[in-house]
């Protein structure tokens, strides 16, 4: 009931505030040039009669002058102490339409909010969301129901596989890996489901192919030999590994073989262009292979600090996910940056929220890593 009192009043407060214009009558501006317009009438009444004692005027032009002039000082001086009675039932029909239209706006309103927006409707929970129509559902809903249903039925090997790409295109990672192997282990092997584990575990690793990964992108290579994330993961791993020349060539064979509308295809001519970019900046005595001769393993370093560094920009300008912060504090550790990694904690934990369950596991991951220091 305070509500609706509130609510009521403020309504009309905020009409009557719009409709006073309309009420108030005449505008005191307008009152004070009607004063104003009675004074000038008067002096020229009285200028007219030194001139015409001074002979500057006829008689007769003088009478007509005299009768205009007393003609405008009638109607002013009556409009100033009548009110304008003439124009207010002129002013009825602006009113009138004036205030149908201020009335309707909170009329039309609280009909609409009653009808479908009215506080006595129960709360719809999400077990009710998640039983409408798929077409009328968000993607959360989407996939919370994907996940509900999958608790219920946890051999399910066609939700697993529909359920861990959408998780790695959300950036849940970790999921996405979890899925992937469920996925696995209910309908086989195959190069999508091996190359999208390998995918996600280069996620989790900030970057980094893993060992778990590079196994799972052998494997989908070994499934299908022409599948291009495997083979674009596997020449990353090269690169990584210190084999920067086979990593270049196996990129550059990828980006021929591939046609123009496959991702990977593009994905392939970006590490050829940020490669040549390190063979420039590395030195004109260097070729295009050369550069990145194998031993050489200072160009890949700044390759995978690159990537690190990207992600630690865009978790400075976003809160990011705990799976994020811990992708980081992990490449970081990994490359034996353990004072960034120090950083990336702290900024994570307090990204998260300190007393967050998000920054508690945060906390934990990063003892296991041996940054326990860090957090007392």
């Amino acid at each position: 009931m305070f509500f609706w009192l509130t609510a009521t009043l403020l309504t009309l407060c905020a009409c009557l505030a719009l409709l006073w214009p309309f009420l108030r009558g005449r505008p005191v501006a307008a009152m004070q040039a009607e004063a104003h317009d009675v004074e000038v009438y008067r002096d020229q009444l009285r200028e007219l009669d030194r001139d015409l004692a001074r002979g500057t005027i006829a008689a007769a032009e003088a009478a007509q002058a005299r009768a205009e002039i007393g003609r405008r000082l009638l109607a002013s001086d009556g409009a100033l102490a009548g009110g304008q009675p003439d124009s207010r039932p002129q002013s009825r029909l602006p009113l009138a339409i004036a205030s149908a239209a201020i009335l309707a706006v909170p009329i039309v309103s609280w009909s609409v909010y009653v009808a479908i927006g009215s506080p006595r409707m129960p709360d719809q929970p999400l077990s009710a969301r998640l039983e409408a129509d798929p077409a009328n559902s968000s993607a959360a809903e989407l996939v919370a129901r994907a996940e509900r249903h999958l608790a219920e039925n946890p051999q399910d090997g066609r939700g697993w596989d529909v359920l861990a790409p959408i998780y790695l295109r959300m950036g849940r990672s970790a999921d996405a890996a979890t899925a992937y192997r469920n996925a696995i282990r209910i309908n086989g092997e195959s190069a999508a489901r091996q190359g999208g584990l390998g995918e996600a575990l280069v996620a989790v690793a900030g970057g980094i192919v893993t060992d778990e990964a590079h196994a799972a992108f052998e494997a989908g290579r070994d499934q299908d030999p022409a599948d291009a994330r495997s083979r674009f993961f596997l020449a990353l791993a090269r690169a990584q590994e210190g084999d920067a020349a086979g990593s270049l060539a196996q990129w550059r064979t990828l980006e021929a073989e591939l046609p123009p509308d496959n991702p990977w295809k593009m994905a392939a001519a970006q590490a050829v262009a940020r490669a040549d970019e390190i063979s420039r900046q590395a030195g004109p005595d260097r070729s295009s292979g050369g550069a990145v001769a194998e031993g050489d393993g200072a160009e890949q370093a700044r390759m995978i600090a690159g990537m690190v560094e990207g992600l630690d920009q865009r978790l400075r300008e976003s809160s990011g996910t705990v799976e994020e912060w811990e992708r980081l504090i992990r490449s970081y550790m990994v490359l034996g940056r353990e004072a960034d990694a120090r950083d990336a904690l702290l900024r994570g934990r307090s990204a998260m929220g300190e007393q967050s369950a998000e920054a508690q596991r945060l906390v934990a991951f990063a003892q296991e890593l041996g940054l326990a220091e860090a957090v007392r």
